[in-house]
């Protein structure tokens, strides 16, 4: 029997105690051996929670301890960098949220320190392992649509993040759109090639002084000659709603629904459905899936199914989108 992969988790924000918490008690394989938190509070506060011994504010306690396997990071994206290439360097094995890193130069110094220390390095693009996405992939696989032609994918958030958030985000196409680009990419079966990205600030007038918007549409050329396009959105006041659908020279596969459950409530005169609240409820099978994987790839020593380099292919999509709308042009990989 395999002994159990030693982590640390970085950051106990929403998704960081997700995370945190299918480690410590839902995947038999991994033990929580340390909370790091920027401030050590949050960190004891969430240690004590889910019965973990350790808690700091300072990574290198992580970094100097031998005993730990693997780090998992989900603190924000301006301090990736670092913490991946302080963990590939202590031989640490590295789950880390996306973005993998704020800039694709960045991306390219975090690929050599992972590749220099020989450790595995994932990036949490959920929506690989969620039932839906991945079935959809394994049907395309299969020849069931004939040959992928076009990827339509909807991203619509029941509202904006706190300005605090928006304020280091990096923006709507690097925060939120890149999980769109990057299951593009999964389920198309190629690269991009070319980017054109729009956007408007339609409800959250705060977001002009980030460069940031709340409405965006995304247009994706492949170098197989597929094509995509992106809907990214933080007006969804009806719920969380994510979709997708990809047609094919034989059919199409469409991924998805609003519906949380599948029922539909008819009282007088009306009818409505309940819709789902939030991404850790849509995606709460995805984030334990994917972090199961982790500690399998870890423990059986294989490549993780989305690693440092997809981390980057999508990244470099992201940027070229923010470019793009920026300067109102379209920008060729």
């Amino acid at each position: 029997m395999n002994k159990k992969v030693r982590c640390a988790v970085f950051g106990v924000g929403r998704l960081g105690f997700v995370h945190a918490t299918n480690a410590a008690t839902r995947i038999p394989n991994a033990e929580v051996v340390t909370i790091v938190a920027s401030r050590k509070e949050s960190a004891e506060k969430a240690a004590r929670e889910l019965g973990v011994k350790n808690w700091t504010d300072n990574p290198q306690d992580v970094f100097n301890d031998t005993s730990i396997d693997a780090v998992i990071i989900v603190s924000p994206t301006t301090t990736h960098a670092e913490l991946i290439i302080q963990a590939a360097r202590s031989k640490k094995h590295i789950f880390v949220d996306k973005p993998l890193t704020e800039t694709v130069e960045q991306a390219d110094e975090v690929i050599k320190e992972i590749a220099e220390n020989n450790v595995y390095c994932q990036v949490g693009f959920m929506r690989r392992f969620d039932p839906a996405y991945a079935e959809a992939k394994k049907r395309i696989m299969q020849g069931d649509i004939g040959k992928p032609l076009y990827y339509k994918g909807i991203s619509r958030d029941p509202g904006s993040p706190p300005e605090d958030f928006i304020k280091y985000s990096g923006g709507i196409f690097i925060d939120m759109c890149i999980h769109e680009f990057d299951i593009a990419r999964f389920l198309i079966g190629d690269e991009v090639k070319s980017v054109q990205a729009f956007g408007e600030v339609q409800v959250h007038p705060f977001m002009k002084k980030y460069g940031d918007v709340d409405q965006s549409m995304t247009f994706l050329t492949f170098k197989n000659g597929a094509a995509a396009d992106v809907e990214g959105s933080r007006n969804s006041s009806f719920g969380y709603d994510i979709r997708g659908e990809v047609v094919g020279t034989e059919g199409a596969i469409q991924i998805g629904s609003l519906q949380y459950h599948n029922n539909i409530i008819l009282t007088k005169n009306k009818s409505y459905h309940d819709n789902v609240p939030s991404f850790p409820i849509r995606f709460q099978d995805s984030f334990l899936l994917e972090l199961e994987d982790f500690i399998d790839c870890i423990q059986k020593g294989r490549r993780p199914l989305v690693d440092e380099h997809d981390g980057k292919a999508s990244l470099e999509v992201a940027v070229a989108a923010d470019r793009s709308f920026k300067k109102n042009e379209v920008v060729f990989l």
